[in-house]
């Protein structure tokens, strides 16, 4: 190793280091008992949440002791530059839960609903209305209604567990259940996590599957094996978006996303907004349990129970770590949609761009799509190994390419066109509603 190699794995090393104590969601976790107190009061008043505190010198000295590293890190600079930054406000962001200081570290690593996206002119706020509107157009259309969240905790982690002996093998992580966790399921390179209370649709286990063992598994994995680069292996609040946005990603092209879900995304944005604009808990809450009993309508007493947790649950997700009074919300689910939208237009990108060898480059760890330039001079300088997992549709290149290269050119087609075009055709032709269901024919003898 040479003496720039040694200082680029150094310093990647030191900020690895700093990055561990991190666990911004283990924090951010309320118990069980305060959903249960919630809906056992009616739902009409405030849930009451404490937090432990977070005591984070450990990472501001491990900063400290990385900075004169990333100096010397030569072409890796100004990445390690851009992690130590992301890392030093995730920890003044754990140090501020629960008061308004919270809200505004939230905002600068994760964006806020009203500011512009980096690379285009609209909102993220505007992206989630459009969406919603879509959407709520095809209400008319009888797409079989959701299934129930019927499906207990422990058939899910028997499934997670048979998925993840078939990615990994012998280095697939254990599966747990427990009692409190910020979302349903978590999953890092050790262990996927489940929630013991959870209950899950067929769908939404096909969804966590690709979710966080094909996408947050897979990089987690891929990015501890890189020894030049452990930095790869971390999960900072500088990846979020792009680790997020290509899991989302991975439940389409497998084919498992659905509306439901689709309109999970779009709502939690503008939740956040209401809670942004003052909304209180309840207020969010009820706006959540209101768009559910429009999807589903009416509902005996156990399904109207699964509504009310549905709702909190959404609802949780965007105060967790804010003051339940509204103002200052966790802006952290904003990054599903933008990072989708990301993720999709890069892909696409760089397959027109005649550029399909930097595929690879998003599974060899914990990445921001803004890494893959410099990522790329490490592979050339050999600091960077081949990913050793992939996904079952990012493996087989010849599906994932040619559709890569058939949305690119989709992409080109001026779509603004082409809808008025289709919705002028369509004015004035009724809605269809076949007076008996579809007909299978028998296969000949």
């Amino acid at each position: 190793m040479t003496d720039s190699h040694a200082s680029i794995t150094a310093a990647a090393r030191a900020l690895r280091a700093a990055e561990q104590p991190l666990r911004i969601l283990g924090l951010l976790a309320w118990p069980l008992s305060v959903r249960d107190r919630f809906l056992a009061q009616g739902d009409r008043e405030l849930p009451q949440v404490s937090y432990p505190s977070a005591d984070t010198s450990g990472v501001d000295l491990a900063l400290a002791q990385a900075r004169p590293l990333i100096a010397r890190a030569g072409p890796a600079q100004p990445w390690f530059e851009r992690i130590a930054e992301r890392i030093d406000l995730a920890s003044r962001m754990v140090r501020q839960i629960g008061e308004p200081g919270f809200h505004h570290c939230s905002r600068q690593l994760y964006g806020a609903p009203s500011e512009r996206l980096a690379d285009s002119d609209r909102t993220p706020l505007e992206l989630a209305r459009r969406l919603r509107r879509i959407i709520d157009q095809l209400s008319h259309v009888d797409l079989g209604a959701p299934d129930l969240p019927q499906v207990g905790a422990e058939e899910v982690a028997a499934r997670m567990r048979q998925a993840a002996a078939r990615f990994f093998g012998d280095q697939a992580p254990s599966v747990e259940l427990v009692d409190n966790l910020s979302a349903n399921a978590t999953a890092g390179p050790e262990r996927i996590r489940i929630r013991s209370t959870a209950r899950f649709t067929d769908r939404d286990i096909e969804q966590l599957v690709h979710h966080e063992a094909g996408i947050h598994v897979t990089t987690s994995l891929n990015g501890r094996a890189q020894q030049a680069l452990p930095i790869l292996a971390a999960s900072h609040p500088g990846t979020t978006r792009t680790q997020e946005g290509l899991a989302v990603f991975a439940e389409f092209i497998t084919g498992c996303m659905d509306l439901d879900r689709l309109s999970r995304l779009a709502d939690r944005v503008l939740g956040i907004q209401m809670a942004s604009d003052g909304a209180d808990f309840l207020q969010v809450y009820h706006h959540f349990l209101d768009r559910i009993r429009e999807r589903d309508g009416d509902a005996d007493k156990e399904t109207a129970l699964v509504q009310r947790k549905a709702a909190f649950e959404q609802t949780r997700r965007v105060f967790r770590g804010g003051p339940i009074k509204g103002g200052a919300p966790f802006t952290k689910d904003l990054v599903y949609l933008d990072g989708l939208l990301r993720v999709h237009d890069f892909l696409r990108s760089v397959v027109a761009a005649g550029r399909a060898d930097i595929l690879m480059l998003l599974f060899c760890g914990k990445l921001d799509l803004e890494d893959v330039p410099v990522l790329a001079e490490l592979a050339d300088m050999g600091l960077l190994d081949a990913p050793r997992f992939l996904p079952g549709w990012a493996s087989d290149r010849r599906f994932l390419v040619s559709y890569l290269a058939y949305s690119g050119f989709l992409g080109r087609v001026r779509m603004a066109k082409v809808e008025a075009h289709y919705d002028e055709v369509l004015r004035h032709v009724p809605t269809l509603r076949f007076q008996t269901g579809p007909q299978v024919e028998p296969s000949a003898q």
